[in-house]
């Protein structure tokens, strides 16, 4: 596999083409993704004199056959924007490797432990019958805005509000994958409803679409849930 290194409006001196076989290690990449089918480097130049510190910009896309993965970084000069690029696909690609050994079954316990580590797991006696549980006593429930609350707490809730502009679905699997998450929330610019898109177990993809409807009971619930299809 070779390393594929081009401009964006903007010539790319051969001196850096070899700057970058000299840090973009294959070898050590491969250790984290031996399935790696190509591997970009793409360095354009933003003319505007007042970022002159961050004139240069280097994006890094290397695809396999699990996601997609892309760093990308600016600085003053190419060489600076290829270290800070490096790193982060770096920390990218470490964590990729531990999602794919935790998925094969890192830390799995076996039937007989679940009764030991699980809350209210059913327990049975020698001849394979059911024990019964006594009933646990009644909890208090407390109702803050429309969420209640059981038993003395406490509840902490974390809430963000973030603004965002309408994006077609292709780029917010580029966002999602540029910022190294497993989902992402956005704005559907054909539907300008809420939408969801994740990465699955597959390394495919998955969306949610959100869509209002006034007539839907209350008591519907949301779409959390589906994430896990």
């Amino acid at each position: 596999m070779d390393i594929v290194v081009k401009g964006r409006k903007t010539e790319v001196p051969e001196r850096f083409r070899k700057h970058v076989a000299e840090k973009l290690k294959l070898d050590k990449i491969q250790k984290f993704d031996g399935k790696v089918i190509s591997l970009d480097v793409e360095v354009s130049k933003e003319p505007n004199p007042r970022q002159a510190d961050r004139a240069a910009r280097v994006e890094i896309t290397l695809r396999s056959r699990g996601p997609v993965i892309r760093a990308e970084a600016a600085a003053g000069d190419p060489y600076a924007a290829l270290d800070l690029a490096t790193d982060k696909l770096d920390t990218q690609l470490r964590k990729e490797h531990d999602k794919r050994y935790s998925r094969r079954g890192n830390g799995r316990r076996s039937a007989a432990e679940v009764g030991e580590v699980v809350p209210d797991a059913a327990s049975f006696n020698g001849d394979g019958e059911l024990i019964p549980t006594e009933p646990e006593p009644s909890v208090p429930t407390t109702r803050i805005g429309s969420i209640e609350v059981q038993g003395e707490g406490p509840l902490v809730v974390r809430e963000k509000t973030h603004v965002a502009a309408p994006m077609t679905l292709d780029q917010a699997l580029y966002e999602m994958e540029l910022v190294g998450h497993d989902f992402y929330l956005f704005v559907d610019s054909e539907t300008k409803e809420p939408s969801v898109v994740y990465r699955r177990h597959a390394y495919d993809y998955g969306v949610i679409h959100l869509r209002t409807d006034p007539l839907a009971s209350d008591g519907a619930g949301g779409a959390g849930g589906a994430l896990g299809g």
